[in-house]
């Protein structure tokens, strides 16, 4: 059996109640608020007048504040969900002796909102915000390794880097938070003269997550 609720809301000066089965949030939204809430704050007021004064006003306050809970929902319900992680997976040694080389990163571990291409290795900005950004890169260390972060089309000085140093393999990672336009593209690369590794343990990845839009 459905279960009715009293609600109150406002209209002009004059407080109204009402009773209903809709959820909880969609009667915050409308402004509505339990009934139960007045009852308590109004439990001492003695005088009818008085009471009802401020029965008035209190539902005044609480459309206020149920309208500016209802921008802050709304809001957080339409703020975009980005969040990618990816690793090169499977490729083995990737290697390039001949000019950099953009690295693309096919075994998505997670793409929310799609902004993240798995066929170019591009992470695509779909709003203008503020983003952290990660990755880590492994390889052997018989060859210098350089995994470098690219926007637009230009190095942005966040490097994963290790120089040969004889002990099996080194891992290196690099991050920041970064505000990027809507539209903007940031890929890795592997630099001239450097290699990177990674198998299905997923050691070389690139991530990264909306913080907040701006």
């Amino acid at each position: 059996m459905t279960r009715l609720e009293q609600w109150v809301g406002i209209k002009g000066t004059a407080l109204t109640w009402f009773k209903s089965s809709k959820t909880r949030l969609s009667l915050w939204l409308q402004g509505r608020f339990p009934l139960h809430l007045l009852k308590t704050s109004m439990g001492s007021l003695r005088d009818p007048s008085w009471g009802h004064f401020y029965s008035v006003c209190m539902c005044h306050l609480l459309v206020t504040l149920g309208s500016q809970k209802q921008e802050h929902i709304l809001s957080l319900l339409q703020t975009p969900k980005v969040a990618f992680a990816a690793s090169l997976g499977g490729n083995g040694l990737q290697k390039t002796t001949t000019g950099n080389k953009n690295l693309i990163y096919k075994d998505v571990l997670t793409n929310v909102g799609g902004a993240y291409n798995s066929q170019t290795g591009e992470f695509t900005a779909p709003v203008r915000g503020v983003y952290y950004i990660r990755f880590t890169a492994n390889s052997p260390t018989d060859f210098p390794m350089s995994a470098v972060l690219y926007k637009n089309g230009a190095e942005i000085q966040l490097i994963a880097h290790e120089q040969p140093s004889g002990e099996g393999s080194d891992t290196a990672s690099n991050g920041a938070a970064l505000l990027l336009e809507e539209g903007d593209k940031l890929k890795m690369v592997l630099w001239l003269n450097t290699q990177i590794w990674d198998n299905s343990n997923h050691h070389s990845t690139f991530s990264g997550f909306l913080l907040f839009p701006m």
